[in-house]
């Protein structure tokens, strides 16, 4: 199948605005409980009414020192309630949030903010301020630099300043700004090259999550509660907020990921969201702490049953036997697993990479449902899900009501719907070459999809390799059968314009001490000591198989390295969102590729 479409289910009126939802809330349910904000030890319920006050309080403030319609405001901040809050205030004071990754450097930080032309820019700590004050001389139209946490929080310092401005001066500002008009500037993290600024407006993200929430009630129910741990910087977290103030469900954030399991256990939500790599990375550590604790036999039998389990789901059910055994394990394992996520999380939304089908069908054995999606910066970011009325694992999905989505002859997947961005801020260029003249966007991935238009996504065209022999490879689906080995981190394909294909392959640091033990290694061997070690090499090599068994023989990989250290995005191979700076690692590790080829 080459198209298809899926009609909408909400259509955004032309003087909506994201602030609506928040304003409708306090007069529907002024008493339903919108947030649970973190103080000390303890959640603290922020009601509807309440949120409205204190969006409608800051943005008084925002508008006594001087912000104007369409002013671009940076926010760099983890992810806390304080985020959101910023977010709504400046949408109700007429402006526009330009978010910034915490982790970003000060180069990154000056393009962006200068960019942009950001008037001001929110700050969470010290260290951020420091890093904005550093490039602020590069930054000529920002006037204003506001930290949160301070002696005397920017918040509080804008509310007091505000209060002289009256409320309805800021029923006046939403109000001048229409579904067209820009809510946002989200610079792409970026693989290569300097960041772009994807334009988004109110309707893009509105008509995102006014589609999807009618089609995951299964998530978005009356009781439903999310904590959200993934940066808020990215459109991934940013759009499931917007979501959960649209369907007024409960919402919590978690800035520190080292307390996640803490905060998971006291918030106890329905759903979360998150990367595959977060994925993999709790079921490797399941599987090795059995394995240490004697147990390894008992967790590979209750994966297995996991799996056919689930995969019963999909022909007709489980039988006798199957249920019985499902059950038993269910106590002995299953249940400790969904303990981890605080006892009442029945799903997950999995994005910004492909989600192996076999760890699909393990979580929702185990009863964590996790519905795969697809969707780019570009698009809001929601192209597809597996909606409660369609769900085929090992897919992203259909298209969301109100988009198409077609397969280009080379098999690029095409976009169009009310979610597709304005264009790039300042970049004519750019955005020419990913919206055509008949309005498709161009995403740069490949795909395919089947009869009853689901889509599957193969990889990514320009990371696509031909080899000296003209086989032209998507590494994705190489790489991500190897990450799913407990003891990859990450891996990159190579081989453009070479005679076969190869592989870079990182070790996971949390996994390795377990491996070490159980195979005699001494427990201070490095990585880099380790590289050449057979049985690690053994090991790796199981992943390799696998991968392989994923694709032709011309396309399989022949040769690995295993790297002395992992990537990480503080030395600058992996971006934000953890997907690998190819580029980067081709110029980091370029003696290791030429060796492989004996060059």
């Amino acid at each position: 199948m080459r198209e298809f479409s899926v009609p909408p289910v909400a259509i955004i009126g032309d003087s909506a605005n994201l602030t609506d939802p928040v304003w409708a809330n306090a007069a529907q349910a002024p008493d339903a409980i919108q947030f649970a904000r973190r103080v000390g030890d303890e959640w603290r319920d922020v009601t509807c009414g309440q949120f409205l006050d204190e969006v409608v309080a800051l943005a008084r403030g925002l508008i006594a020192a001087g912000v104007q319609v369409g002013d671009r405001i940076g926010l760099m901040s983890r992810t806390r309630y304080e985020w959101t809050l910023i977010d709504y205030a400046i949408w109700a004071a007429g402006a526009v949030t330009v978010p910034i990754y915490e982790t970003s450097s000060a180069e990154q930080v000056a393009w962006i903010l200068s960019d942009s032309g950001a008037v001001a820019c929110f700050v969470e700590t010290d260290a951020h301020r420091a890093t904005v004050s550093e490039v602020r001389d590069r930054i000529p139209t920002m006037t204003h630099l506001w930290q949160i946490e301070a002696d005397r929080g920017a918040v509080d310092e804008l509310v007091a300043a505000g209060a002289a401005v009256g409320a309805e001066e800021v029923d006046e500002r939403r109000h001048a700004v229409n579904a067209d008009d820009t809510a946002t500037i989200i610079y792409t993290s970026g693989t290569t090259g300097r960041p772009k600024g994807c334009v988004l407006t109110h309707r893009n993200l509105y008509a995102d999550i006014a589609n999807a929430v009618p089609k995951l009630r299964a998530l978005f129910r009356d009781d439903a509660a999310t904590l959200l741990f993934l940066p808020l910087a990215h459109s991934f977290a940013r759009i499931i907020q917007a979501g959960c103030v649209q369907a007024r469900v409960r919402m919590g954030h978690a800035p520190d990921v080292k307390n996640l399991v803490a905060d998971l256990a006291s918030f106890q939500p329905t759903f979360i969201l998150s990367v595959p790599r977060v994925f993999e990375k709790v079921y490797n550590t399941a599987q090795q702490k059995a394995a240490a604790d004697g147990k390894g036999g008992i967790f590979k039998r209750a994966e297995q049953i996991a799996i056919a389990y689930s995969e019963s789901l999909d022909s007709g059910g489980p039988g006798l036997v199957l249920r019985a055994q499902h059950a038993l394990f269910n106590k002995l394992v299953y249940g400790k697993l969904r303990a981890a996520l605080g006892g009442r999380c029945e799903y997950a939304i999995s994005g910004g990479a492909p989600l192996g089908v076999r760890l699909a069908h393990f979580y929702r054995g185990i009863g964590l449902d996790v519905r795969e999606g697809y969707g780019l910066t570009e698009t809001s970011p929601v192209v597809a899900a597996n909606f409660d009325d369609g769900i085929r694992l090992g897919t992203v999905g259909r298209p969301l009501p109100g988009t198409t989505v077609q397969i280009a002859d080379d098999g690029e997947i095409l976009i169009k719907g009310p979610q597709v961005f304005r264009g790039y801020w300042n970049n004519e260029a750019a955005t020419a070459e990913a919206l055509d003249a008949d309005g498709w966007f161009h995403s740069g991935d490949l795909g395919t999809l089947d009869h009853d238009g689901f889509l599957s996504i193969t990889g990514r065209k320009k990371e696509l390799i031909v080899t000296a022999g003209g086989k032209n490879v998507a590494p994705a689906v190489l790489e991500d059968r190897i990450r799913g080995h407990v003891l990859v981190s990450q891996c990159m394909v190579v081989g453009d314009r070479q005679p076969f294909i190869a592989a870079l392959v990182t070790i996971d640091e949390e996994s390795l001490p377990a491996w070490k033990a159980e195979h005699g290694k001494p427990a201070d061997a490095t990585v880099a000591e380790l590289s050449r070690d057979e049985e690690l090499r053994a090991a790796v090599q199981e992943a390799v198989d696998y991968a392989n068994q994923a694709v032709s023989k011309a396309e399989a990989i022949k040769s690995f390295r295993i790297l002395p250290r992992d990537f990480t995005e503080a030395t600058g191979e992996l971006t934000p969102s953890l997907k690998v700076k190819r580029n980067v690692v081709m110029k980091e590790y370029a003696n290791e590729i030429a060796a492989i080829y004996g060059s």
